[in-house]
């Protein structure tokens, strides 16, 4: 009746279409894990256009100048003084700093004193 070949044919089909079965079903898995990778991509771009649109909004001069005018007290700001720049060759120039100036314990400057030494002539 049934010969070897045969069985080992029935066999091998059997074990084929099981791997094309489970082949199919790993893909369409995949296929359904890009979907909503490719879901969450397009939230995430629209959660970023709208708060790029939120930043605009927020940021708008002219919303910024009446904040400043309302909170002016609070916040003490003036506005910028155009002698308040200087350029890079105007700086007063560094003294050249030595190994055992830098690793000296504890350095001189902000952290002894409580203040800055620098004198710039940024600052009036």
């Amino acid at each position: 009746m049934f010969r070897t070949t045969d069985i080992i044919l029935i066999a091998i089909m059997v074990s084929a279409a099981a791997a094309t079965y489970k082949i199919k079903a790993d893909a369409e898995a995949q296929k359904m894990l890009v979907r909503q990778l490719q879901a969450q991509i397009h939230t995430e771009e629209d959660t970023i256009d709208l708060l790029k649109a939120d930043w605009s909004l927020l940021s708008q001069p002219g919303r910024l100048a009446k904040l400043v005018e309302l909170y002016k007290s609070q916040l003490e700001v003036e506005p910028v003084d155009p002698r308040q720049f200087v350029k890079l060759d105007e700086l007063p120039a560094r003294p050249p700093l030595t190994i055992e100036e830098l690793t000296a314990d504890p350095p001189d400057g902000i952290a002894a004193s409580g203040q800055d030494p620098t004198i710039t002539g940024a600052v009036q």
